[in-house]
């Protein structure tokens, strides 16, 4: 699993902001009991496939290769991009093309989209510093080893909250063929389902313009900037 979409609590039980979504949604559709079955990410579309579970509730980026072997509901967020910086920000680093004219000295994770973001950008590929995860990149910030890391705007938030060297900026949405690029995570179902996935749909829309898909997203660290009326057809289509 993966925090904060789908994972393994400390007590033991299944939890994240997928699982808890999915109990909310399923209740109203008539479904009282959600049974989690814990699958590693690279298993979550064949055991869909194969019926080992009926939905995949797992934060999924909804993408064009995914679509073609899934149906998807339509996001439940977006994830936009944030920075990772030195307190006050003292380059003034706000989107990949001040990495790039200010020649700031960049670092991302591990198999990252932003590695890709920032050579978009200008950036050289061989320049970036690839480090672990968030963690690994809050520590190169703090200790001056480069001037930004860059990562979904939820993992950044999570990770400096308690750091007194470092800060957050502001979200924002990359550039691809110079166009913002916005991902969004939803629901999978199989592509026979349908009449489920409508359903799920239905209620989906229903607690976004309620307010409640947000209070159920909000204790695992998503805020308005995840809030999303993008839908899956959109995203489907690249």
């Amino acid at each position: 699993g993966e925090i904060p979409f789908g994972y393994i609590g400390k007590d033991g039980k299944v939890t994240g902001e997928a699982p808890e979504l999915a109990k909310v949604i399923f209740k109203r559709l008539g479904v009282d009991r959600v049974q989690p079955v814990p699958t590693e990410f690279g298993s979550l579309i064949p055991g869909l496939n194969s019926q080992q579970f009926d939905v995949v509730a797992a934060g999924m980026y909804i993408n064009a290769d995914r679509c073609e072997q899934v149906l998807f509901a339509d996001p439940d967020y977006q994830m936009l991009d944030s920075f990772l910086v030195r307190k006050g920000n003292p380059k003034g680093l706000h989107d990949y093309e001040d990495v790039v004219a200010k020649k700031a000295r960049f670092a991302t994770g591990t198999g990252y989209a932003e590695i890709q973001y920032a050579v978009e950008a200008g950036y050289k590929e061989s320049d970036i510093l690839i480090v672990p995860d968030q963690v690994a990149g809050l520590n190169a910030v703090e200790a001056g080893r480069v001037d930004v890391f860059a990562g979904t705007a939820l993992t950044t938030r999570a990770v400096v909250k308690k750091s007194a060297k470092a800060e957050a900026t502001e979200a924002f949405a990359p550039l691809v063929k110079g166009k913002p690029h916005v991902d969004g995570g939803g629901f999978a179902f199989r592509p026979t389902e349908t009449k489920l996935r409508d359903a799920f749909n239905t209620e989906l829309h229903k607690l976004k313009k309620s307010g409640e898909l947000f209070r159920v997203l909000r204790p695992f660290g998503f805020s308005k900037d995840e809030m999303t009326e993008l839908t899956a057809k959109e995203l489907c289509a690249g």
